[in-house]
């Protein structure tokens, strides 16, 4: 009885051992910075892994024994180790990644809402790195979106491709965002370019075509993301002081001035700085431009900051912050000139409408990261306009955002990327638009994946919108028994998207894109009554909603 018994408690015992667990965890940080990394992967025996944290760390529990540990990142180069663990045992391995310095590394988030390599997105993009603005002394960010070849500026209207046509002060068919959250003003559904921190960039995303499935309503023709940044390990500081004088013109009956050129001049302020788990940027600008056309100037004060904390151990991957800028700018208003002889930089009535607006946005977010490579997002938004001025054209306006989305990155390449999102807009202005109430509810969700040298993607939007009581009428034709199409009218928009990227030969790719896009009239479209310079402008209230969408196929390559 003992011979047999021998067996089986050492069997039992040996079992014991083999089914106890281990622990591996750790930071990964870059070799070159020393800043630490996050969202690197961990990966276990080319089967399970995790991502770092907010903090660049990363714990992973496994059994007992010899493991093939493989460390990557984004721009960096990766790392295999082998290693071994005990029972019970928990190992500590902190590892620098070295930086793959090439210019098709460059990581983007616009395509699809999580880091990707610039060279395996499916949709043509152009990235604006905060170099070219400090190095050209750029005082608002339409002077730098004006170089990205294929995109043109028209009076403040961005133009990508030719697609996005000339609305003057109303409406935008490209859409313009910071940290993705849309940047249009509930009145005019324009973009005051001076309202973005020029001091407070990370970097500037642009996407060349139709990608309203993604990102919803006016990215018709594009997205522009201005990304801002956050505190880094090394605190840092930036003070920048810039100026200029306008040239007299060539006919001299133009000039219009006595006492010397006319100058401009300005400051940009910017700190980032961690202090324990918080996380502090502070940003400002002062500007004052005198005008090369008469009575033209332009004065603005902008102060900006983002704050971010980052919750320990008992709540890990949990962080909540706020992001505010606010800008007053004071001014007059040039819009017709006087005639083509002596009055060229003079305004017809040799006066202008002088102005003052406010702007103002807060954002708070919430973010969790969690241990099974899934995130979740909640984001908000407050955004008040307040346009005064001498012409009884007054206005406020207020913008309430509200999003949630839920990512997931899946074994074997998937990427999910949904969410939700409701808007409401009220719009006060008297004479000149008069009082309006805007609803705009969607849902989306987009599937990315990556397969050896082939990325594909696969997007979808429900759109609703609502202005006072006119809502979304779409037609959604339906084939019956016996063919003929059938109009049936939904409340909904339905747009898609469809992508792929095929690594052809080294630094060489073929991409292909097909998006389809929408934009909702303004309130200024729809409302506005006013007269400007001798010009009578009235309102179209029955203008709807208009749809577009853009294929695309695209071979490039990159010479090392």
């Amino acid at each position: 009885m003992k011979k047999i018994l021998t067996p089986i408690f050492l069997f039992q015992i040996s079992m014991s051992l083999f089914g106890q667990n281990a622990y591996l965890k750790g930071k990964i940080s870059d070799s070159n910075s020393k800043e630490t990394i996050i969202g690197a992967s961990v990966v276990l025996d080319d089967s399970t892994g995790t991502v770092t944290d907010i903090e660049g760390k990363y714990f992973l529990k496994t059994s007992a024994g010899k493991h093939k540990v493989e460390i990557k990142s984004i721009e960096f180069k990766s790392q295999l180790k082998t290693i071994e663990l005990k029972p019970n045992d928990t190992i500590s391995i902190d590892i620098a990644l070295v930086s793959e310095s090439k210019q098709l590394n460059i990581v983007v988030v616009s395509a699809g809402k999580f880091e990707q390599n610039l060279n395996e997105v499916t949709v043509s993009m152009e990235v604006l790195k905060p170099s070219l603005i400090e190095n050209k002394s750029i005082q608002s960010i339409d002077n730098a979106i004006d170089q990205v070849p294929g995109v043109n500026m028209i009076d403040d209207q961005v133009n990508i491709r030719g697609g996005s046509g000339f609305s003057y002060g109303a409406g935008s068919r490209v859409l313009v965002m910071v940290d993705e959250m849309p940047m249009l003003t509930a009145d005019a559904g324009d973009v005051k370019w001076s309202f973005l921190p020029v001091e407070n960039c990370e970097q500037i995303e642009v996407i060349k075509g139709a990608s309203s499935a993604l990102f919803g309503s006016s990215a018709m023709n594009g997205v522009i993301n201005f990304r801002t940044a956050y505190a880094k390990d090394e605190p840092e500081t930036k003070i920048n002081f810039y100026g200029g004088v306008y040239d007299k013109p060539k006919r001299k009956e133009m000039v219009w001035w006595k006492d010397g050129n006319p100058t401009y001049s300005g400051l940009n302020f910017f700190h980032a700085q961690k202090i324990n788990k918080f996380d502090l940027v502070l940003g400002g600008n002062l500007y004052n431009d005198q005008g090369y056309r008469y009575l033209e100037t332009e004065q603005r004060y902008r102060v900006n900051a983002n704050l971010r904390y980052r919750f320990g151990k008992k709540l890990q991957g949990l962080q909540v912050g706020l992001n505010v800028n606010t800008i007053r700018t004071k001014g007059g208003l040039f819009l017709i000139w006087l005639d083509a002889d002596s009055g060229a930089y003079r305004p017809a009535g040799n006066d202008l409408s002088h102005y003052t607006t406010y702007r103002t946005n807060v954002d708070p977010f919430l973010t969790y990261n969690s241990k099974n490579n899934s995130r979740h997002t909640l984001r908000g938004r407050f955004f008040r306009t307040v346009n005064l001025n001498n012409t009884n054209q007054e206005s406020t306006a207020d913008v309430y955002y509200s999003e949630y989305q839920f990512q997931k990155h899946f074994e074997k390449g998937f990427t999910l990327t949904s969410g939700i999102v409701y808007n409401y807009n009220e719009v006060h202005s008297g004479p000149l638009y008069g009082t309006h109430f805007s609803t705009n509810a969607s849902l989306f969700a987009q599937i990315d994946k990556k397969w050896k040298k082939l990325s594909l993607s696969f997007g979808a939007r429900g759109e609703y919108f609502k202005t006072d009581s006119v809502e979304t009428r779409e037609d959604i034709h339906l084939f019956m028994d016996n063919s003929k199409p059938i109009a049936k009218q939904s409340k909904v928009k339905p747009v898609f998207r469809a992508g792929l990227n095929y690594h052809l030969f080294k630094a060489t790719y073929v991409r292909a894109s097909f998006g389809q896009g929408f934009r909702f009239p303004s309130v200024a479209e729809k409302y506005i009554k006013t007269s400007a310079s001798g010009l009578d402008i009235y309102p179209n209230d029955s203008l709807t909603p208009e749809s577009g969408r853009f294929p695309i196929s695209e071979y490039w390559k990159y010479k090392n």
